[in-house]
This record gives C-alpha cells, sequence and structure tokens, in this order.
C-alpha cells in the first residue's frame, strides 16, 4: 500500500454526484411536483446545482429558485415536499446511471479486502431501493441514509457511526465524495478525504478544497490507494 495512505482500513462513498448521475431522476420528480403547484418547469442544470443538502433543502431551492434557500432553516412547505416524495418514489433509478470508473473501483476496493459503506444525506426510503436497482447494495457493509443519524453531513456524526460500525478508527477510513460537505464531514471526522471532480458541489469547484486529492473516478482512487498505475 503506498505510503501516502498508511493503515488504510476501510472506504466510506458519498452517493449522489459520486456514485451515481441522479439528476435526471431528481429533474424528473421535481418537474412533476412543480406542475402540481401550477408552476413553470426547471432547467436540468437548475437542480443539478440545488443537489446536495437532503430532499427538504432541494425543494426549497426548487421552490425558491436559488441554493441560498437551504440557509432558511425552516422546512418546505408541506404540500410540496409530499409531492416531490411522492413522484421521486416513482422516478426513482429510472434514469440513474453509475459515473465511469465506479463499478471497476468498487470491484477494486473489495479485492483489496476493504470493507465499504454509503454516506448519504438522501432518505433511507429512496437510498435502499436506489443502491438495490442499480446492483450495487452487495459492495457495501453499512449503509447510513440522512435519516438514520440526527445530524447528516456536513456533520461528521454518520462517518463517525459507520466508522464504528465497521469496526474502524475514522483515521483509517478514506471517504470519497463529490462536495464540501463530504469535505467538512471527512475533515471533521478525522479521515482523508479523496473528492472527484465531476459530481454537483452545488456549482463550485472541489480542486479548490485542501482534501488528499482529486480523483478522476473511484478506480484511480483505488489505484492510488494500492501506489499501482
Amino acid at each position: 500500500m503506498s505510503s501516502a495512505m498508511p493503515a488504510l482500513r476501510a472506504v466510506l462513498l458519498d452517493l449522489d454526484g459520486t456514485l451515481l448521475d441522479t439528476v435526471p431522476d431528481l429533474h424528473a420528480a421535481a418537474n412533476l411536483m412543480l406542475g402540481d403547484l401550477g408552476r413553470p418547469p426547471l432547467a436540468v442544470d437548475d437542480i443539478r446545482s440545488y443537489v446536495g443538502r437532503g430532499i427538504p433543502n432541494l425543494v426549497k431551492r426548487i421552490l425558491a429558485g436559488g441554493r441560498e434557500a437551504a440557509d432558511d432553516p425552516s422546512p418546505p412547505p408541506a404540500n410540496a415536499l409530499a409531492s416531490f416524495r411522492h413522484h421521486y418514489a416513482q422516478v426513482n433509478g429510472r434514469q440513474s446511471t453509475l459515473f465511469p470508473g465506479v463499478r471497476e473501483g468498487l470491484e477494486a476496493f473489495r479485492a483489496l479486502g476493504l470493507p465499504m459503506g454509503v454516506i448519504t444525506n438522501k432518505a433511507e426510503a429512496f437510498t435502499l431501493p436506489l443502491l438495490q436497482h442499480m446492483g450495487l447494495t452487495p459492495f457495501f457493509a453499512v449503509i447510513v441514509s440522512g435519516d438514520l443519524l440526527p445530524r447528516p453531513k456536513p456533520d461528521p456524526m454518520p462517518l463517525l457511526w459507520a466508522s464504528g460500525r465497521l469496526g474502524v478508527s475514522p483515521t483509517t477510513v478514506l471517504m470519497i465524495g463529490d462536495s464540501v460537505h463530504d469535505w467538512h464531514a471527512g475533515r471533521a471526522a478525522g479521515c482523508r478525504v479523496f473528492l472527484v471532480p465531476y459530481g454537483y458541489n452545488e456549482g463550485r469547484d472541489v480542486r479548490d478544497l485542501p482534501c488528499d486529492g482529486i480523483v478522476s473516478s473511484l478506480l484511480e482512487a483505488a489505484q492510488r490507494v494500492t501506489g499501482y498505475p
């Protein structure tokens, strides 16, 4: 194993924007919700910049037309949230796709004997069916959805909890994500953090963050861990 990654014992991964491109399904649910509310549809690029803090915040951003709405602590209107959840349950996984190198990277980490987990702010009701539909569930020893614990990412609680379930110290864990929230959570938990540049990150560039590495794919992440090209 590479000297830059001593004593690595487990890998935790973000879901939306890291493993899967889920924006097409989120976009479909958003526009169905907006139709229920008698409002015009949004472009897919708008949705892409709003993803990252869970469905209630996504709904607030959709209704407000901007990312800043997530800073408002009030919940979204109940009818809008219920509409989005209803439609998303119907379309969840229909158009989602694996990012390049994801399955190969997961297989490479598994071949290294590293247990893996998913840390997502997506609710469990959508996370588990999505992973099952995409054939990814067997890769993961632990799955932490956004509503499993009192505090989701960027709080470190989900990473600390998952590390405990895997029986490893967070200092021996590699967190791989696509956003500042993954970076904050990983750093606060004491994990090493790799970031992928192809995800969502609310329209910002993760290459500006002082993480342990920017990797073009999960396969590259696994190759960097082993120290071999």
